[in-house]
């Protein structure tokens, strides 16, 4: 598998403007990126900017900590899906996991799966503020959900993705549940440790410097 087809191309934050994604979606054009993933409000412009490539468009949803109503993210991902989004990251409700309630965690999960009708559907775990348990019980809770990928964080905790966790969650996983690795990948080499360990995309904001590292093209 190539690198580049794995790579989200990520531009998240406070300070995000129009040119920023106007960036973005250039770049992932020329390196032929799996998706570029943009705020909310950005998901019609990436469109535009991407009606003739093959880059999808992703956006996220009750992001980035998780506890938004159901039915928030319910609309959340509708809206974007109506706008044009290929592929939509939501963050599981981290708390309701914490306090093990499983059957809301669950159905707060089906209930944007449902509302996807079939899109690409990324459930973001933030790892860096579970247990090894936790990560545990919720790549169980993927599984049961039949959603496409687990993720493994927002980009915005203690911490990005490590091996440990991704070791973890393919002791759990489903064969038909993929792993998205993401926060803190900066280089070429944190790709392919990733991709050897089964990780199917990459979401990073350094997708460029990685492609143009020796050996990245």
């Amino acid at each position: 598998m190539e690198i580049n087809s794995l790579i989200d191309s990520t531009k998240l934050g406070f300070t995000v403007t129009t040119e920023d994604i106007k960036k973005l979606c250039e770049d992932a054009k020329q390196y032929h990126f799996a998706s570029v993933c943009v705020p909310p409000c950005y998901v019609e412009y990436a469109v535009q900017e991407l009606k003739e490539s093959s880059v999808a468009v992703c956006t996220v949803v009750g992001f980035p900590f998780g506890n938004n109503t159901s039915e928030v993210k319910a609309y959340e991902a509708e809206n974007a899906i109506a706008m044009g989004a290929d592929e939509i990251d939501m963050v599981m409700n981290i708390g309701a996991l914490k306090e093990q309630s499983y059957d809301y965690v669950k159905e707060d999960i089906e209930e944007v799966r449902d509302t996807c009708k079939g899109k690409t559907l990324k459930v973001i775990i933030e790892t860096s503020v579970l247990t090894e348990e936790e990560i545990r019980k919720a790549t169980e809770i993927c599984n049961e959900t039949y959603v496409h990928f687990i993720k493994t964080s927002t980009g915005f905790g203690n911490r990005g993705a490590n091996m440990r966790d991704i070791e973890i969650i393919k002791e759990e996983k489903s064969d038909i549940l993929e792993i998205k690795a993401s926060g803190g990948i900066k280089t070429l080499k944190q790709v392919v440790d990733f991709m050897d360990m089964g990780v199917t995309r990459i979401g990073t904001s350094s997708g460029v410097e990685i492609m143009t590292e020796e050996g990245g093209i």
